[in-house]
């Protein structure tokens, strides 16, 4: 007799054995590591996270100073130092060259600089001398600076008065020698004792020693512009007999290259800025006119980028003043170029029939729509007879001008018209006015209105208070009433009114050039 077979389940076969339960095999432990592997990892990465931190807020510095200000702070925490000062004189000559100090004031740091060169903390960098044998010191250090032999009497002076007992000093060097530049990835690896140089190693006291000796680096293929080999130094100062461990050294070594590779960056974008500056302000006025019944001011402040607003003031013919702003689309050097090429155009076109505003924009729009057929711009043009106080003008698309005095406060309508090169003929009427004596015409670019972050309404609506709100004295001085106004426009902005000359003031906190030229018609 047949046992009975298990019911047949849907996609089970109950024939088949069940499968046995199986396990791995256990095998052999894991070896403990090796005592202190763990501490010596766990210290790796800490160094990593604080030189992340550290650089992470370097590269967020937009600027020179306070990138310099930042690898102070930061050099400070990982040497233990309480103060410190960089030294910015870059190798090739074409500067910038710079102190800041970190606990330091102006009077500290000039104390400091009348250290002798060989003496001075991170003066054997500053200098550039190679070491004997073709090699430069990696770092300066003088630990006990009151016992030491050898030092320049100079430098124990200013120590003791300035309350600083030791120092240590590293090179800015992008371009480090051989090996590769370390970053992030880069672990520290701090020295051991079979590392540490023997007692008899080590130089004579006062002529500084450094952690390693680096070879002289050969000079690095650098574009125009970018400055090649050693930057400076920095130097942090102890109030106490110290100096930093062989661990610290390392760390301080890594940070101050990538410092260093950031700070080239900025030294390229000056030097950039300054000659995109140093080419705008040769192809703007360096000086403005003088003729009998009107006195003229101007504030130009250029943007980041390099802008192509421009003004102008030429005298013409019997007597006669001409007036322009404008503005060429755009950023940068070719934009600058277009501007100062549309500038001179305008002179010539004002010298032959100036008394016409229309026909000066006219020739101009013809002249930029053939030259120039990617390029628009705005312009504002102006023939003035300060004798007779008359002021015949034409705009292209561009602000209206405000005249202001005791007892009108008013935007001079020019009429809407488009800017130059938008269409395939331009024309608009001309406007003319008389001012009265006492008063002030203001032209202007539309970065004194974007510059203020509010809706262009608000924007003329502050203009037009600003004017209206000036003092009595302040309406008798152009200059006073330029400053007025911007300070008016920008509460609280210290590049409002701060450093002005005749030409202009410089500043790079807006994001778009600002031209506020002032007529005072007395």
């Amino acid at each position: 007799m047949n046992s009975p077979h298990p019911p047949k389940v849907a996609g089970i076969d109950s024939s088949l054995p069940a499968p046995t339960q199986t396990a791995d095999p256990i095998g052999q432990p894991l070896a403990a590591p090796e005592p202190g592997v763990q501490d010596r990892l766990a210290g790796w990465v800490s160094d990593l996270t604080t030189l992340h931190e550290l650089t992470e807020r370097l590269v967020h510095t937009s600027t020179l100073d306070e990138a310099l200000r930042e690898l102070l702070r930061a050099g400070a925490a990982l040497v233990g130092a309480q103060r410190g000062l960089v030294a910015l004189e870059p190798a090739d000559g074409q500067g910038p060259v710079t102190t800041v100090g970190l606990g330091l004031g102006r009077a500290d740091l000039g104390q400091i600089e009348t250290i002798p060169g060989t003496s001075a903390p991170g003066g054997h960098l500053l200098d550039g001398l190679p070491e004997p044998g073709g090699k430069r010191r990696a770092d300066v250090t003088h630990p006990d600076i009151a016992g030491e032999t050898g030092l320049h009497p100079r430098h124990r002076e200013v120590a003791a008065r300035l309350g600083f007992a030791a120092s240590y000093a590293v090179p800015l060097d992008p371009f480090p020698g051989s090996g590769p530049a370390p970053g992030l990835t880069a672990v520290p690896a701090p020295a051991t004792e079979d590392a540490s140089p023997a007692a008899g190693d080590r130089t004579a006291p006062g002529a500084g020693r450094g952690a390693a000796q680096a070879p002289a680096p050969a000079d690095a293929p650098g574009m125009a512009g970018v400055p090649a080999g050693r930057l400076g130094a920095v130097a942090w100062l102890y109030d106490e007999p110290a100096e930093p461990e062989e661990h610290q050294r390392h760390l301080v070594a890594l940070y101050c290259r990538y410092a260093a590779a950031h700070i080239t960056r900025l030294i390229e974008l000056a030097r950039a800025r300054a000659t995109v500056a140093t080419v705008r302000e040769e192809l703007l006025p360096t000086r403005l006119p003088r003729l009998p019944g009107v006195r003229l001011a101007v504030r130009h402040r250029p943007g980041p980028r390099g802008g192509g607003d421009w003004y102008d003031a030429l005298p013409l013919p019997d007597g006669a003043l001409g007036l322009s702003v404008g503005a060429v689309t755009g950023s940068g050097p070719g934009t600058i170029v277009a501007m100062g090429r549309l500038r001179a155009s305008l002179r010539a076109y004002a010298v032959m029939e100036g008394e016409d505003p229309v026909a000066v924009l006219s020739d101009l729009e013809l002249l930029l729509r053939l030259t120039e057929p990617a390029r628009s711009a705005t312009a504002l043009f102006a023939y003035c007879e300060p004798a007779a106080r008359r002021v015949l003008l034409a705009g292209a698309g561009h602000c209206p001008p405000l005249i202001t005095g005791e007892r009108r406060t008013e935007f001079v309508e020019t009429t809407l018209s488009a800017p130059l090169g938008m269409l395939s003929c331009w024309e608009a009427p001309s406007v003319e006015i008389e001012p009265a004596c006492g008063e002030t015409l203001l032209f202007y670019s539309d970065g004194l209105l974007h510059h203020t972050g509010e809706p262009m309404d608000r924007a003329f609506a502050r203009l037009h208070a600003a004017a209206a709100g000036a003092p009595r004295a302040v309406r008798a001085d152009p200059d006073a009433f330029a400053d007025h106004v911007l300070l008016a426009m920008f509460p609280g902005d210290s590049g409002g009114a701060g450093e002005t000359r005749e030409a202009g003031m410089s500043g790079e906190d807006g994001g778009e050039d600002i031209v506020l030229l002032v007529a005072h018609f007395d």
